[in-house]
This record gives C-alpha cells, structure tokens and sequence, in this order.
C-alpha cells in the first residue's frame, strides 16, 4: 500500500449579478501561504467531511454568506498548486442575491466583491479556477474578461 500526503481542499467561485456588471466574491488570505493576497473562498476539508458541506462550511466562515446553493464544477490537483503540498481542490459556483454582503471572518481579512472586469492578482491557481467558472456560467472567456 502506498502512503502519501495529499490533501483535499474546496474552493468556491461565488458570482454575484447586477444589470450592468458579474462580479465575483474574494478574500483577502489571513494566513501563510500567500498572507494578504487576494483568493476564493475555502479551504480543507476535515477528516470525515462530506465535500459539499466542506464548501458551504468554508464560504459561510469566511464570509458569513450561507444558503447559496453550490455545485460542484471541477476539480484542480496539479502538483505544487500549492506550497503547503500536494492538493486537490475541489472546486464549486454559486450565484448569490444581488445584494448579497459579505462579511470577512476566520481565515479572511476582506471580503470584496470584484467586477470579473478588473480581478486581482490572485493566490494559487485562483485565476485558472475563475476562468473556467465565468466559461461554464457565462461563456466568458479571459480574453472578454479586461
């Protein structure tokens, strides 16, 4: 039997609509790795957690939204992703009210709402994650994104 230490992660691209603008829910990272950078909403899943309660879990501690509901989308696992080790995210898209306010907690410092016009630089491999969100809701691609 092989041992190995992957890790499983759950990131979640929260959209949020108005009439003339798609705007996307990030948080500013509290902790190592990338502190102060900009990121999706997540983190580990604890041991014995089921994946979509991880996600909800995960956005509602970090910025107090719950009750949006959340599919999964795709799944990431490139290795060094992340500095920490080898982990796979799994990652999820949600659409929250138009007045939807977050509220930064936990893990987050910040919790912004960006036009998907003018993102952030972005942690780990945020922006790849982003890209495939906006392509499968809204058919955006990055090249109609600035």
């Amino acid at each position: 039997m092989r041992t190995s230490n992957i890790y499983v992660t759950v990131d979640a691209v929260i959209f949020r609509e108005s009439i003339s603008d798609i705007e996307i829910l990030l948080i500013r990272r509290k902790n190592a790795p990338f502190q102060g950078d900009w990121a999706l909403p997540g983190g580990f899943v604890n041991h014995h957690e089921d994946l979509d309660k991880a996600a909800m879990r995960e956005l509602e501690e970090e910025t107090g939204l719950s009750g949006i509901v959340l599919s999964q989308f795709h799944t990431f696992g490139t290795p060094h992703r992340d500095p920490r080790g080898h982990t796979v995210s799994v990652a999820y898209i949600g659409l929250a009210a138009r007045n939807a306010n977050a509220i930064a907690a936990d893990d987050a410092s910040e919790a912004v709402w960006f036009s998907v016009k003018k993102l952030p630089a972005l942690a780990f491999d945020h922006s790849d994650i982003i890209s495939i969100a906006l392509k499968l809701k809204y058919g955006i691609s990055n090249t109609k994104m600035g």
